[in-house]
């Protein structure tokens, strides 16, 4: 359901797993349930928190108590929802996680300096100006524009759009990158993606008309 919705996903179905996956810290979110066996919801949750995973965290589980609640939002979670529940309210739950990522975030856009890209239709705008975007044009500059100013590695570009199974040749990321370039000097955006040789790619706003 979730990938029909367009999320990325990766499932676990035990605690140990969960923690593994977990600790790379390439998740936006983490759904994850209290019984888990050996390891269960809460131990991970704890172990994530106390090595600085900020991921948001929401908890679905089957226990309703409230101390279960207070438990799991005491110990890091950022929201809970009780099984059985509304497939339509775990979307929404999760929509609302999403949007505390970013603060340029607004209804189906995000936006950059001049840049705005729309979250339904894939376009890219700056002013009047507008191009189409592939879906995985999309994704990347939608990670860069979540994250602006920080570098991305091509890892971290492979493991978060095409999943951590993938067999993917991390070239394959230069050509996108190239591709967004050509589309953001198109449409004459001030937006520019630099190259940190070795460590990833970054957005960064020129506005004196030079090119690193």
């Amino acid at each position: 359901m979730l990938k029909i919705e367009g999320y990325y996903t990766d499932a676990v179905y035990n605690g140990a797993d969960g923690l593994e996956y977990a600790l790379t810290g390439i998740y936006d979110i983490i759904i994850l349930d209290i019984m888990l066996g050996a390891v269960d919801g809460l131990q991970v949750l704890r172990e994530i928190r106390k090595k600085g995973i900020s991921s948001a965290v929401l908890m679905l589980t089957a226990r309703s108590q409230i101390e279960d609640k207070v438990s799991g939002l005491d110990s890091g979670a950022d929201d809970y929802l009780t099984k059985p529940f509304i497939t339509k309210e775990l979307l929404a739950r999760l929509r609302a996680l999403s949007r505390r990522k970013t603060a340029e975030y607004c209804g189906d856009s995000y936006s950059y300096s001049d840049i705005i890209i729309d979250k339904a239709t894939h376009e890219l705008r700056c002013n009047k100006q507008h191009v189409m975007l592939s879906k995985k044009e999309y994704d990347i500059l939608e990670m860069l524009l979540m994250n602006k100013g920080q570098l991305i590695s091509k890892e971290h570009f492979v493991s978060k759009i095409w999943g951590l199974d993938s067999d993917i040749e991390y070239n394959s990321i230069e050509v996108y990158i190239s591709f967004l370039r050509k589309k953001l000097s198109a449409i004459n955006s001030s937006v520019q993606i630099v190259t940190s040789r070795g460590l990833g790619y970054a957005l960064k706003e020129h506005t004196d008309g030079n090119s690193n």
